[in-house]
């Protein structure tokens, strides 16, 4: 069973096993990062800045969470309250257990999370031009493309164009 649980400092170790075990395969998606960014005292570090964070309101960290071991993970970024009440949406899963849903099921969650417990109004997302699994998970979660944004993030080595996606909450 697919759950979200707020980031942890004792999640480091399974979380560091993960992210070398994947670097490869995020290597398309993310920015360029230096061989030191994925040993045990870097993620350590990324992780006590997203604790920080979201200990003051601008982020939620979550780990993805597969029947009890850390497949990914799942944040709501740039948190904006007073009348935007939106946030970014952001996400990545272990590539060998691609093709199970855990995506998608994680973005449900966290959109479910942000409409509820956190009362936003608004979630967004971007995804490169090329990443179509991850333009399908949007979709499959109500989202909607509203734009594209030329040379929006340095990923891979290269300024390149996202998709931007957007969901409303319904309920207000």
């Amino acid at each position: 069973m697919i759950s979200l649980r707020p980031l942890e400092m004792s999640d480091v170790p399974e979380l560091t096993d993960l992210m070398q075990a994947n670097r490869e395969f995020l290597e398309p998606w993310e920015p360029v990062r230096p061989p030191e960014y994925f040993t045990e005292p870097a993620v350590r570090a990324v992780t006590a800045g997203l604790v920080d964070a979201r200990n003051a309101g601008l982020t939620m960290p979550f780990v993805i969470d597969d029947d009890g071991s850390i497949a990914g993970r799942t944040t709501l970024n740039n948190i904006v309250r007073g009348p935007f009440q939106s946030a970014s949406i952001g996400y990545w899963v272990d590539g060998a257990r691609g093709g199970r849903g855990i995506a998608s099921e994680a973005c449900r969650l966290i959109v479910e999370y942000a409409f509820g417990e956190f009362g936003l109004h608004r979630v967004e997302a971007g995804t490169l031009v090329d990443n179509l699994r991850s333009q399908k998970v949007l979709a499959n979660n109500g989202f909607e493309q509203f734009g594209m944004a030329p040379r929006y993030l340095q990923i891979a080595g290269q300024w390149q164009d996202h998709l931007l996606f957007q969901r409303i909450n319904q309920s207000y």
